[in-house]
């Protein structure tokens, strides 16, 4: 009796149970490719919601599966199964259906998955999300202690030349982030010459925009080709670094350490390099930050007003940068630190950068002057001294000041000392070879530089999701005072070349200058549906930019107290502009579209304090934009643009005053200058196949300029040139570029080969004048270039790298269309690795470039740099290592290169760092794991 109670308890129980759970599902596991049964396959039921688990079970023999007693509401159906891809699938159940039958679920193996699905069990080698293209460093063999360099050189797409500087997609690389975050500032070179490639996780590559666009989410136009380096997260606790000297032939010499701390995210490096071997240290990359004088300015996106370097001559805009020329002695150091704490409310991120550099050389340069009356050529010898010391410190202060809101503060100071020194021998000769005018000058100049940035960006997202408001201030102040010396002596000859007068310059020149420039700008954007949203910005910009241009002429006491007017004047450019903006972001499934413009006012004060005159004009500049993305896959996408912008002229521009660095080349100013007007179209490609490893990107650009600020050029019956800039009203100079690259593995070989196709042209215009006539020439520039690129890596065996590819030039000018200046090319470079036995290591890259003479430039250039090394690695970590080197084995490297510029075709030839040896010391230490200790 107890029994039959105690069962019919239990009934009752179950069936309750059923009652208030009468909900089920089932199905059955199959692969229509396999001869096997799907038994024991994972079948696990997770909440929607929070993806906590609900039930799971076990296929059974027969490869089905069910689940009863099920709540309702919404689920996720998981089925996992050693070797096949994960097949997931949302579902719901309720009291409309209380069951649902999956039927048969056909599951895929990993190895023959659809292209474009992410293989889970084996991270694919690539992913593009979006104008993101993402590397995993996992799957690319490295040797021990290899850098960071050594693994873009690996990456499809990515090039890094001798010097270190990076080429993506055609496209130079302008930073080199760490964790997303800077380090020492814009020196690439440092991350990828030192950072260990085993620490590495993911190579992102994408262009980073602005602070306002990454917020708002909305592009605006300002975009810098970068590399984010993500570290894995048990690299990120310990030390590690590098301790290396050098001493070789001809008092070469080299030396650098490097140590770095890392403790979670907190980071702090310190760096020391000194050598003449070209590794400067201070990184290409701070080119555009340490330059020199400016010759264009630009509204940039933000509504202020920004300057790009150009520059006069070298006297007085070296930027102490070594670009090949000559032989440089360098030395350089730096301090870095970053954290983050207090749940990354708090951030800081700063650096502290030293240096010097002298460059010594000489350079010769051949010059053909296109004339409408005929044509002048001209040859110059320089001897060069350069010397530039700068200190540079920055700190970037990040706080989250609530969930909603984010204030950044960054502020960054430069000081730079540099001496010049340059003697120049000229001599030019008519169309007929009879002599027109013979130089000799000696420049010296010594200036200091100080540059100071300040900025605030504070962001707020308000109630409504996607509703924010920001607000960027910035102040930018550069002060620039030079002193020098300029000794010349010009001959001048008669038709017959018979020598008739001599011009004799004997100055003391002051130049100070400087620039102090105010900009805010405030965004705000508004969602008006799920699609679209509008942003409205309003931008107030102030820059007081000042020249004060002396020049004295030796009196007779001889002191230089004689002011000479002619190549004096001291000149004020104040600018106020106010920009208002609307742009519209669309965004629905697999597109994204921008499209808006910015319309802005600007008034132009122009004082000469010299004659006292004021004058003033206002101006209406616009900023339309235009852009759209679509994403294919997770693998491919498509980006086109289109962007307005107007340039503003500057104040080298502007001021009226006769600059005779170059007595027989000298400019002028021109107050009467307007804005010009550059449209530019870009486009975007990029496709990844995961199965067959095979990666292709297209990217090209087409952009022109409506009324132009080009050269007008007067030569009189001397040979003497005399600049101006002047507005251009009925033509439109252009340039375009495009750049085509694919990559694939070949798996039977285990090979990775490459393509590459380029080509790039422009059409300018140059206002010549000379005794004869003025005429308006067009110069024209179009390049073709293709190649090929092989490599390969066995680990602990070997590796090598070829490339190569022939080019097509084709330089011509309008004013002589007889001069043949076309011509085929052919550039090249190889290397090659074989790790022996012992821990022996035997290497050797070589570089080939050659150019073809032309009509005006009868002469072949071609160059073949061979080097090599042999090493020997100890200890079990192959941390120390000893090697000998040898550079330019040949002894061929002279540098050259061909070019036109306005109505002139140039080729020049310098000095360079040539056949040396070298026996190098190295070790890299590494105490590196663990994680992050926790708070």
């Amino acid at each position: 009796m107890k029994l039959t109670s105690l069962t019919l308890l239990l009934v009752f129980s179950s069936m309750l149970l059923f009652a208030q759970n009468p909900y089920s599902i089932k199905g059955a596991v199959v692969d229509t490719a396999a001869t096997y049964k799907m038994v024991n396959t994972t079948i696990t039921v997770l909440n929607q919601k929070d993806s906590t688990l609900v039930k799971y079970t076990r296929a059974t023999p027969e490869g089905t599966f069910s689940f009863n007693n099920l709540k309702s509401g919404k689920f996720i159906l998981m089925v996992t199964y050693p070797g096949y891809a994960d097949y997931i699938e949302d579902f719901a159940l309720d009291s409309a259906k209380s069951s649902k039958d999956f039927g048969n679920i056909n599951v895929i193996l990993k190895a023959t998955l659809l292209e474009g699905v992410i293989i889970k069990g084996k991270v694919a080698a690539i992913k593009i999300k979006g104008d993101t293209t993402e590397f995993n460093a996992g799957s690319y063999a490295i040797q021990p202690n290899s850098k960071v360099e050594d693994l873009l050189k690996q990456l499809p797409g990515i090039q890094v030349d001798k010097d270190g500087k990076i080429t993506a997609q055609g496209q130079t690389v302008n930073k080199v982030l760490v964790d997303g975050e800077e380090f020492f500032g814009d020196d690439p070179t440092l991350v990828t010459k030192n950072l260990r490639a085993d620490m590495v996780d993911k190579v992102q590559l994408y262009d980073k925009k602005s602070d306002q666009a990454t917020f708002t989410g909305i592009d605006d136009g300002e975009k810098n080709k970068t590399i984010n380096i993500k570290l894995k997260e048990d690299k990120k606790n310990g030390y590690f670094g590098k301790v290396e000297g050098g001493i070789g032939t001809d008092k070469f010499y080299k030396g650098q350490a490097m140590f770095n701390a890392f403790k979670g995210k907190q980071k702090f490096s310190a760096y020391g390099i000194t050598g003449n071997t070209g590794q400067t240290g201070l990184g290409w990359g701070d080119r555009d930050k340490y330059g020199g004088a400016s010759s264009n300015m630009e509204f940039s996106d933000d509504g202020g007003m920004m300057f790009f370097s150009g520059g006069n001559d070298d006297f007085e805009s070296w930027d102490g940068q070594y670009n090949g020329q000559g032989i440089p002695s360098a030395h350089s150091g730096g301090l870095h630190y970053e954290n983050k704490w207090d749940s990354d409310k708090h951030a800081i991120n700063s650096n502290y950068k030293i240096g010097s550099i002298g460059v010594e050389g000489t350079r010769e340069n051949l010059t053909q002057n296109n004339l409408p009356g005929g044509l002048i050529n001209s040859s110059s010898n320089q001897t060069f001294d350069n010397l530039m010391f700068r200190q540079k410190a920055d700190v970037t202060y990040t706080i989250k000041l609530d969930s909603t809101s984010t204030l950044k503060l960054m502020v960054d100071g430069t000081l730079k000392n540099s001496k010049t020194r340059e003697d120049n021998i000229s001599a030019s000769l008519r169309g007929d070879n009879t002599k027109q005018n013979t130089g000799m000058r000696s420049l010296s100049n010594d200036g200091d530089q100080q540059l100071f940035n300040a900025s605030a960006f504070w962001t707020k997202k308000l109630k409504k999701k996607g509703r924010t408001l920001s607000v960027n201030v910035k102040q930018a102040v550069n002060e620039n005072d030079t002193k020098g010396y300029l000794d010349s002596r010009s001959e001048f000859f008669n038709d017959q070349g018979v020598s008739d007068s001599i011009l004799l310059v004997n100055q003391y020149k002051i130049n100070n200058t400087s620039n102090s420039s105010f900009n805010t700008n405030m965004t705000y954007t508004e969602p008006l549906s799920k699609t679209l949203s509008l942003v409205l910005s309003y931008g107030l910009g102030i820059n007081n930019s000042n020249s004060d241009r002396k020049s004295f002429n030796k009196g007779a006491s001889g002191e230089y107290d004689i002011l000479d007017r002619q190549f004096s004047n001291d000149f004020d450019l104040d600018q106020l502009s106010n920009q208002g903006g609307a742009t519209f972001n669309f965004k629905k499934d697999k597109s994204t579209i921008n499209f808006g413009t910015k319309v802005s006012t600007v008034s132009f004060r122009q004082f000469d304090a010299y004659t006292d005159k004021t004058f003033k004009r206002n101006f209406m500049n616009w900023n339309p934009q235009l852009s759209y993305q679509y994403r294919f896959s997770q693998q491919k996408s498509l980006y086109l643009s289109y962007y307005g912008n107007t340039s503003q002229p500057s104040i080298d521009q502007i001021q009226p005053v006769r600059v005779n660095t170059d007595p027989l080349n000298e400019s002028i100013g021109n107050p009467n200058l307007k804005p010009s007007f550059r449209s530019s179209m870009n486009l975007y490609y990029n496709s990844y196949k995961v199965l067959s490893d095979q990666y292709i990107y297209v990217n090209g650009g087409y952009s022109f300029t409506t009324n132009p600020i080009i050269n007008h050029t007067t030569t009189d019956s001397q040979g003497k040139n005399f600049y101006q800039s002047i507005n251009l009203h009925d033509k439109s100079p252009y340039n375009y570029n495009f750049n085509f690259g694919a990559n694939k593995k070949i798996k039977a070989l285990d090979m990775s080969v490459g393509l590459n196709l380029r080509t790039n042209g422009n059409v300018n215009y140059t206002q010549v004048s000379d005794t004869v006539r003025t005429e308006l020439n067009t110069s024209k520039s179009y390049s073709y270039s293709g190649g090929l690129n092989i490599s390969k890596y066995k680990e602990k065996k070997y590796d090598f790298r070829i490339s190569g590819g022939p080019s097509y030039n084709i330089i011509t000018s309008s004013l002589q269309t007889r001069s043949n200046n076309k011509g085929w090319g052919f550039q090249g470079d190889a290397s090659f690795n074989v790790y022996l036995p012992g821990k022996i290591q035997i290497g050797s890259d070589a570089e080939y470039q050659f150019t073809a003479k032309t009509q005006t430039f009868a002469q072949d250039l071609e160059r073949f740099i061979w080097n090599a090394s042999i090493s020997k690695k100890f200890f079990k970590q192959e941390n120390l290592r000893i090697s000998l080197s040898g550079n330019d084995l040949l002894n061929q490297n002279v540098g050259f290169s061909r070019y036109a510029n306005g109505n002139m075709v140039t080729q020049n030839s310098y000095t360079t760092i040539q056949r040396y040896f070298m026996c190098t010391l190295s070790w890299d230490f590494n105490k590196m794991g663990g994680s992050a200790p926790k708070k």
